[in-house]
């Protein structure tokens, strides 16, 4: 049976989208624990869920709002990095008024429940050649951005006032972080939901954090503990006929229980 729905187009599709993000969003996950910014994916979260609320009102992509909107929200939050209190509070006002005008947004537009819920839960088997498209870049250009400034980010990780000691320029570098952690939550709406985007993003990086060496040795993990969600995941749903992003969730969580039994590697 599972062999039957693999030769399907839209499973091949999720398949496809699913180890895109795996090679994409778990490094996301190492930069948000390594700068402990773990709010800023619930704020980010809320503004692609305003992004594709808007793209429901007005008949375009919901995709290409979210990320708009998304980048525009990590460029705004940049100047409020320079101290983790700032950060919190600027996420938290943004977090508030994304949700309300999203939920406004979703009431004017009409919007039934099974639209609804695609947002919040994500629709995998609905994944487009276009999702496929944004995933692909994501893909390709965030572990090459680990790799090109992975001295740079490994100081700022570490500590940031040693990075600007060390000539890092911490203020433009943790502002274009930002757009990219935001541009990278706001491409994985469509495979995991606005409420389940943890399963690609966080979860690996947690797990990952236990199992590397450093910076590259964390990404690397991060990759390849994310690709085996995606696989074993969305092969265990189709068995049991269950939706996809509440799997691979619970796989991800159950991944980086077992992670926490290991000692923490000196990195």
């Amino acid at each position: 049976m599972i062999a039957e729905l693999l030769a399907l187009v839209p499973v091949q599709r999720a398949g496809l989208g699913l180890l895109l993000g795996a090679v994409a969003l778990p490094p996301i996950g190492v930069l948000i624990v390594g700068l402990d910014i773990y709010p800023v994916r619930f704020a980010i979260m809320h503004v692609a869920l305003l992004g594709s609320a808007i793209g429901l009102l007005t008949g375009t992509d919901p995709l290409l709002w979210a990320l708009v909107l998304c980048a525009v929200a990590g460029g705004g939050l940049a100047p409020f990095a320079t101290t983790s209190a700032g950060l919190s509070g600027a996420m938290g006002l943004l977090m508030s008024l994304a949700i309300a005008v999203a939920l406004l947004v979703l009431s004017i537009s009409g919007v039934n429940a099974n639209g609804a819920f695609e947002l919040l839960w994500g629709s995998i088997l609905s994944t487009r050649p276009v999702d496929l498209v944004v995933l692909g870049v994501l893909a390709v250009a965030i572990p090459a951005l680990f790799w090109w400034r992975r001295t740079d980010l490994s100081l700022l990780l570490h500590d940031r006032e040693l990075a600007a000691c060390s000539g890092v320029r911490t203020g433009p570098l943790t502002a274009a972080l930002l757009v990219v952690i935001a541009v990278s939550i706001a491409g994985a709406i469509k495979l995991t939901g606005a409420l389940l985007v943890d399963a690609l993003t966080l979860l690996p990086a947690l797990a990952a954090r236990r199992i590397g060496r450093g910076l590259t040795g964390m990404v690397v993990a991060s990759i390849g503990i994310g690709l085996v969600v995606a696989v074993v995941g969305l092969l265990l749903a189709l068995a049991l006929d269950q939706p996809p992003g509440p799997v691979l969730v619970l796989l991800a969580g159950v991944i980086a229980l077992l992670a926490q039994l290991l000692p923490m590697r000196r990195t």
